[in-house]
């Protein structure tokens, strides 16, 4: 593909997962010989297993102690892995770039008030009016300051504070599409010429009560061991297992980086979110279609990064689509090794893709028993996000 000034590249990758803070680890988790196993948490919310967020010395990118306090884990998850990519890309000492950076956010809600919520589960089950039970809990025992601590832009305006990073600000809401929607504003923005640089991510903590909740009340968590996300079944207690996740990467038109001698891991060749009802082959559908932005590209050097949940229906069905529009393209399920991380999941991918590209990695197999091994280094990849409930996009990465 010919270079241009406005093509899309990643400077900057600002990583945390459960292998591990920073790049080093995933670097060598995507260049291993074999990928061992993951690290997961199976006593503290048995009977569902998480992938843990690693050890964390907060003060290496929020020095101040006030700063710390005033922000819940999921917050600080961000602001952390926002600086780490601000670093990565030379960009935190330089105040005019922050000055005019994009800025956009996936996020959820911050931890809610798990009494509260025990309360009303337990009331539910004594009586059958449970929409004016529920009015009636909300009313009377939430606390609104707690609320108003938590709110979604809060993961921005901290960025902002913390890293003074002041350009425009957006923050999407909505699980894997608000990281798919994120990342395809900032490409079509760089895309367009409407931004020069952006900063771009999410985060989300798994090791909340509440939000396993969240997930169990459609059945969606897993239960007992940990299994290859591929390998999980219904007979297994397969499902969903989620992890802490802190995926943040700076986007620069290919002028803008080459003008300040940054480093381009990847160029984002194309993206595209899109969501809509799943019945009926309307998914196996739209996947088809966003996978044509892949077309043309070879077996050997291309690798499928696939951020299924882990859903067991979903991830046969994304499967079989992800072998058919790619043939001999070997498929990484990567929410295997570092599980689910909803709002992040889509640019944890993208980050995974970005190091496997400037590496010439030849990824190992997460699920050795359903993944096909690289028979060459990566010089392409396609990353996947299909939501555990709603939500799929697609990106194309090319080597730098």
């Amino acid at each position: 593909m010919m270079k241009s000034d406005n093509d899309v590249v990643i400077t900057g990758i600002g990583i945390v997962t459960c292998q591990g803070v920073g790049k080093e680890p995933h670097v060598a988790l995507l260049c291993a010989a074999e990928a061992g196993a993951p690290k997961i948490e199976t006593q503290r919310f048995a009977p569902y297993p998480v992938h843990p967020m690693p050890e964390i010395d907060w003060s290496a990118q929020i020095p101040k102690r006030g700063d710390q306090r005033q922000m819940e884990n999921w917050q600080r998850l961000g602001v952390f892995s926002a600086g780490l990519a601000l670093d990565d890309a030379g960009l935190k000492t330089d105040p005019e770039a922050c000055a005019s950076m994009d800025m956009i956010v996936a996020a959820g809600g911050g931890e809610r008030d798990i009494k509260v919520d025990s309360l009303i589960v337990d009331e539910a089950l004594k009586r059958n009016d449970r929409e004016m039970l529920l009015n009636e809990k909300l009313t009377t025992e939430l606390r609104p300051t707690l609320f108003l601590a938590q709110l979604s832009n809060l993961v921005a305006g901290n960025i902002s504070i913390v890293h003074k990073v002041t350009g425009s600000s957006r923050t999407f809401m909505g699980e894997e599409a608000a990281g798919i929607s994120a990342v395809e504003t900032a490409f079509h923005r760089i895309k367009a010429g409407q931004s020069s640089h952006s900063l771009v991510g999410g985060a989300f903590v798994a090791e909340r009560a509440d939000i396993i909740l969240l997930v169990e009340g459609i059945r969606a968590h897993a239960t007992g061991d940990w299994h290859p996300i591929w390998s999980r079944s219904t007979e297994n207690g397969g499902g969903v297992i989620m992890g802490s996740v802190g995926a943040f990467l700076v986007l620069e038109s290919r002028a803008h980086a080459e003008a300040r001698g940054a480093h381009i891991y990847a160029t984002i060749d194309a993206i595209e979110g899109d969501r809509g009802n799943r019945d009926e082959g309307r998914l196996e559908k739209r996947l088809a279609r966003l996978a044509g932005h892949a077309s043309g590209l070879g077996g050997d050097d291309t690798v499928v990064f696939s951020g299924t949940s882990g859903l067991v229906d979903l991830a046969a069905r994304e499967k079989v689509v992800l072998e058919k529009e790619f043939p001999g393209m070997p498929v990484r399920g990567y929410g295997g090794a570092t599980g689910h991380g909803m709002e992040a999941q889509f640019p944890l991918g993208l980050a995974l893709a970005a190091l496997s590209l400037d590496g010439a990695a030849r990824v190992p197999a997460f699920d050795t028993r359903n993944e096909a091994p690289m028979t060459g280094p990566a010089k392409h990849a396609v990353v996947t996000t299909v939501g555990y409930t709603r939500g799929e996009g697609l990106a194309v990465l090319s080597a730098a």
